[in-house]
């Protein structure tokens, strides 16, 4: 590949995280590398009119709003290579043209990676221009994201406070007006609220109510076995017993597992 006839484009709006691209870049090449950079939606969509790039590095949040926004507006027909903290579910919509991302803050061997499947590809040529669905999947799940679910709960015991972390409950029992949470380690822990409550504060991505009384993380999920009357079984770390989805709930259970 020829360096010197290669365009670059840099979308990133924090000052610290775009020095840290360019030395990466001048790295990774053994040179300094001639680039293009915008910081806002607006900058970047005039040098997208005006030129054509091998290669973009893009965060998500600009200066004036997100990137997605602008590659929705100007049709984009090269790989592009996202720098973003937000999580790794947000990235599953990319069609081939989003070809790699790094997470916040990544290290110079994860940046090495990802030019380095930019190189790959680059001799295969051919590349899906990021079309307007996938961007519309990616603006959902960014929104999805930015809700702001429970991420702990206080647990009041008689030798003081203790502190659960949603991401290690494996299953919720309703007990009455109050629930009880199990972590992966099997061990119970009481929760001053109903269940209703508790699924509005719980990302739906990762836990699914599979009955009146029991919602689960997908994350702790061990087995699913067939049950009688279109019914699942499902096995849980942490849980001695398996539990059940009613009749109503399975066929979007089955649906919510494939998402």
């Amino acid at each position: 590949m020829n360096l010197k006839a290669m365009n670059i484009l840099i979308l990133e709006d924090e000052i610290p995280a775009y020095q840290k691209l360019t030395a990466h870049l001048d790295d990774y090449f053994g040179e300094k590398v001639v680039h293009d950079w915008s910081r806002s939606v607006e900058d970047g969509k005039t040098l997208l009119e005006k030129n054509s790039y091998d290669f973009i590095l893009s965060d998500i949040q600009l200066l004036d709003g997100i990137s997605f926004d602008l590659f929705n507006e100007v049709t984009v027909d090269c790989p592009i290579i996202f720098c973003s903290a937000h999580d790794e579910y947000l990235f599953q919509a990319f069609n081939t043209n989003g070809i790699a991302y790094i997470l916040k803050p990544y290290s110079k061997n994860e940046f090495k990676k990802a030019l380095e499947k930019y190189q790959s590809l680059f001799k295969q040529g051919g590349y899906d221009a990021l079309n307007h669905s996938t961007l519309h999947a990616l603006k959902s799940a960014l929104q999805d994201e930015q809700t702001q679910y429970k991420k702990r709960f206080v647990i009041k015991r008689a030798k003081g406070i203790q502190l659960l972390n949603v991401s290690d409950i494996s299953l919720i029992q309703a007990s009455g007006d109050f629930c009880v949470a199990i972590d992966f380690k099997g061990k119970t822990h009481p929760i001053s609220q109903n269940i209703g409550a508790l699924k509005e504060q719980l990302s739906p991505k990762k836990f699914f109510r599979i009955n009146r009384s029991e919602l689960i993380n997908i994350d702790f999920i061990d087995n699913i076995e067939s049950h009688f009357k279109n019914r699942l079984l499902v096995s849980l770390v942490g849980s001695k017993e398996k539990v059940m989805t009613s009749s109503s709930t399975t066929s979007e259970f089955r649906k919510w597992l494939e998402q």
